[in-house]
């Protein structure tokens, strides 16, 4: 399973956005890496580079690489409605960020390491591909086995009962369904997609 596997926090810091979780090094420093990056104004960007920081950005919170997120993109494009829209639905839609969303594991890449280590369910049987694509309907649950899993357990119970629309979760049953393809604005992530459609329509 392709992923990164560089240093979270200077990312985070390029970006100013704890990018992949809680991170106490990034809340110490939350200026941009480097011997002088408090001080460092940086001069204007280019359309180009700004376009290739948000698409960067969107990679970077969903944990996927180019190749993967480009097909994504393609499958956005070809789709009816808004491109941009369609790529974060889709990316939403993941086996991975939905079991992040579900409070199951703290963070993007814990959700992906439980779901490649045969610990969660899809309509009753494992699934361990992390970007396999949920449907309407389908039913995301921790494996029976896995139901006493520490990390598991605990993240749930800090999870704080966060709800998003597009999920309903039982928690004595330790599953979930994925109802719909969450809208624009129930989206919580901070990414401008109108760039990165900008970017790959060059």
């Amino acid at each position: 399973m392709a992923r990164y596997i560089g240093p979270k926090t200077k990312i985070s810091r390029r970006f100013r956005e704890p990018l992949f979780g809680p991170d106490k090094s990034f809340e110490k420093r939350s200026y941009p890496p480097g011997q002088h990056g408090q001080a460092r104004k940086r001069g204007k960007l280019t359309e180009y580079a700004i376009q290739l920081f948000e698409k960067q950005k969107a990679k970077f919170t969903y944990g996927v690489l180019e190749r993967q997120f480009y097909k994504t993109f393609e499958e956005a494009a070809r789709r009816k409605g808004i491109t941009g829209e369609n790529l974060l639905k889709f990316l939403e839609a993941r086996l991975d960020n939905t079991v992040f969303r579900m409070g199951i594991a703290k963070t993007r890449s814990g959700a992906r390491q439980l779901v490649s280590h045969r610990h969660i369910t899809v309509n009753g049987k494992v699934v361990s591909i992390s970007s396999y694509s949920l449907k309407a309907g389908d039913v995301v649950g921790v494996r029976e086995k896995s139901k006493t899993v520490e990390v598991i357990i605990d993240a749930l119970a800090q999870s704080n009962n966060k709800k998003f629309n597009w999920i309903n979760w039982d928690e004595k049953a330790m599953s979930g369904t994925f109802l719909t393809y969450p809208e624009r604005d129930q989206i919580p992530e901070n990414i401008k997609e109108q760039l990165i459609v900008e970017l790959y329509s060059k």
